[in-house]
């Protein structure tokens, strides 16, 4: 294989994979505001903050880890008083009771003005932070943490290059499912299997998490409880019980796939589960979450990684071409599964995280499951029917040009907001 895709394939994991506690838009806003309470380097009074309409609609609803708050305001607040910028995505791993006092507290007072703006970029982040007459801007853009720029009382300290941004430099255009498929049927992947470790580690550790305390909706308890404890039940039930206690605020690490937990979650559990249960070798489970989660980041970023269309069930796509790959799938067969998959769940849309976000994991991992048994007994859709397109690629364009649209976002936040 071309060595250009492989080095590419590896950056592109290696960076799409992230750890993160807690839900990554409102952290997002935690780690923006700790940036710029730490450069500002006083007593904070006074805070403006501007958020895209996707961030806002994503934290309103899903608790803050470690807290019972929601929404941007409160991650603000909790960035700004015990937030450690240093740790990323991992930001509020040190807040205190007395910091969530403090946050009840403020949230009582004006201290954090905010505007939702409708602008170009669906990921948007903007903090200043006043002390008196002083203040410091900070600027997110495009990735949870990726900052554009820094301002200190009108002198720039920081802007990043608009002409080459740094996610950018890799070339996702070089992305597609078969290539996908053979990188991971063939790759030496020594130098991303810490990352493959840790992603089995913390997401099956965090649905086991899931299944032992009441979060949210108990959707994964539920389903553990009332089935039969056959594969495909006890993986939805893991994989739905990680969601639940993610979006519960429980405050675990995940590794995250394109910027999102519960997509991180939804890609891999269900793979894990599937591999423990059938006593399949490491190696194979190895390839099987290179290509769902190569397969996810393709999708994602074709379509976007913040949309209206529920991340969830591109996720579980890519779940379900790597569950094909190990019942021993052939390159027809995994792009079969996708199809069915997108046939089957496209059109969820996304009205932000929160707990019943769990609801629509289970949905989408029952429906991999479908598609994958599916697919093994020589099902596939051949010619072109709705959206899905008999070649996978122009299907995958077809769902691209369906999930840039804004107007059905603009809706979900003005709901949001009560009109």
């Amino acid at each position: 294989m071309d060595k250009l895709l492989v080095d590419t394939y590896k950056e592109i994991l290696k960076r799409e994979l992230e750890v993160a506690t807690g839900c990554t838009e409102p952290v997002a806003v935690s780690f923006c505001a700790a940036k710029a309470r730490s450069i500002l380097g006083k007593p904070v009074n006074k805070v403006k903050l501007v958020v895209s309409t996707n961030i806002f609609k994503n934290a309103a609803y899903v608790y803050i880890p470690g807290t019972n708050l929601y929404g941007v305001i409160p991650s603000c607040i909790l960035g700004i008083l015990g937030g450690d910028e240093e740790k990323g995505l991992r930001v509020l791993e040190g807040i205190t009771e007395e910091h969530i006092k403090k946050t009840l507290e403020l949230l009582q007072s004006n201290f954090v003005h905010l505007d939702v703006v409708n602008n170009e970029h669906k990921l948007y982040i903007h903090v200043t932070v006043f002390h008196d007459d002083e203040y410091v801007e900070v600027e997110i853009k495009h990735k949870h943490i990726n900052i554009t720029k820094i301002v200190k009382n009108g002198n720039v300290l920081y802007k990043q290059d608009e002409t080459n941004i740094d996610i950018n430099k890799l070339d996702y255009n070089l992305l597609n499912i078969k290539d996908i498929y053979t990188f991971a049927k063939t790759c030496d992947y020594t130098d991303i299997l810490p990352l493959l470790n840790q992603q089995i580690v913390c997401n099956y550790q965090i649905a086991q998490a899931g299944l032992q305390v009441d979060c949210g909706l108990n959707v994964g308890k539920t389903i553990y409880n009332n089935y039969p404890h056959d594969t495909i039940n006890t993986a939805i039930a893991y994989t739905a019980s990680a969601s639940d206690a993610r979006m519960s605020g429980i405050c675990k690490p995940v590794v995250t796939n394109s910027g999102s937990g519960n997509q991180g979650i939804t890609v891999s559990v269900p793979l894990i589960v599937y591999a423990e249960n059938h006593h399949l070798p490491k190696d194979t489970l190895y390839r099987a979450l290179i290509l769902a989660n190569l397969v996810a980041i393709y999708i994602k970023s074709q379509v976007g990684r913040l949309s209206y269309l529920c991340g969830a069930v591109f996720a579980a796509t890519g779940a379900s071409c790597g569950l094909s790959f190990l019942k021993g799938g052939s390159i027809t067969e995994v792009e079969n599964a996708l199809k069915i998959m997108l046939a089957d769940l496209t059109g969820v849309y996304c009205d932000g995280a929160k707990t019943t976000c769990a609801l629509k994991v289970a949905s989408a991992t029952c429906s991999a499951f479908r598609a994958i048994n599916l697919a093994l007994n020589n099902q596939s859709i051949n010619a072109p029917v709705g959206i899905i397109n008999s070649d996978v690629e122009t299907t995958i364009k077809n769902i691209s040009y369906l999930g840039k649209s804004s107007e059905t976002d603009l809706r979900i936040v003005e709901i949001l907001k009560g009109y």
